[in-house]
């Protein structure tokens, strides 16, 4: 099985350290992720900006491609032009945060897996519950029995696999659940403030407003500690009010 991975944290993360170590067991892997972190940057690829694919050594051992662009843009470059062919699987990851409900449009990581299905190529996105994560060890087991999963079973085209494991020791987490996206959303605000040149500036912050109140939900799922697994597409057309415009009649006033 050859596997390409990658992620939005940047390839010198823990994450994708730990993540290539579980692969590495069940199969070829090639790492080609961000030369530096691209958190929230959601499914950006870059135009007009030349990209450069550098070769990436951690411990004196080449480790991966490391390049100047988004996640989107590592999946691209790596299948088109580093391996020249497409791998079995793609796994984004092991992100620092969870990525669930409404965060799930944001996420770099996720969007990595979305661009390989859109290549046709079966992804797997998959995050930790804590942006200063220490428990990474299950999660990579999680990876590597869904990296099996998906190549015995296969997903279809348009179908990525998001998953989400709370940043705990593994006797502590209750079980996996196969879920749904929430609606909890973040309450953003921008923190102003002044620089050292009495200049005002503005940080984003704000606080997760949780709404999800179910075990089939993500975001409920890994707040109750369990593993969230949840098969998102990228078709965005809302069919109940696709039927209710059609109700309109638009077409008939041109």
């Amino acid at each position: 099985m050859k596997i390409l991975i990658s992620n939005d944290d940047g390839i010198s993360s823990k994450g994708i350290q730990y993540l290539a170590k579980y692969m590495k067991e069940i199969g070829d892997v090639i790492v080609v992720a961000p030369i530096s972190e691209q958190s929230a940057i959601g499914h950006a690829i870059t135009m007009k900006i030349p990209l450069r694919i550098n070769e990436y050594f951690r411990d004196g051992e080449k480790f991966g491609y490391a390049i100047d662009g988004t996640p989107a843009d590592c999946i691209k470059i790596g299948i088109t032009k580093i391996l020249k062919s497409k791998p079995d699987l793609v796994i984004s990851g092991i992100n620092n945060g969870s990525n669930t409900a409404i965060n799930i449009i944001y996420s770099g990581t996720v969007s990595a897996a979305r661009e390989a299905a859109i290549m046709d190529v079966p992804a797997i996105s998959i995050s930790v519950t804590n942006h200063s994560a220490v428990n990474y060890d299950y999660a990579g087991k999680v990876a590597q029995m869904l990296a099996k999963k998906v190549y015995e079973n296969g997903l279809p085209q348009d179908t990525v696999l998001n998953v989400n494991v709370p940043d705990l020791p593994e006797e502590q987490i209750k079980g996996i659940v196969i879920t749904r996206q929430g609606k909890s959303k973040w309450d953003d605000t921008y923190e102003e403030r002044i620089d050292p040149y009495g200049k005002n500036y503005f940080w984003l912050t704000g606080n997760l407003m949780e709404v999800d109140d179910k075990l089939d939900i993500d975001q409920f799922a890994i707040k109750n500690s369990y593993v969230s697994i949840t098969p998102i597409h990228f078709d965005l057309t809302d069919y109940k009010t696709l039927d209710i415009i059609k109700s309109w009649n638009i077409e008939k006033h041109f």
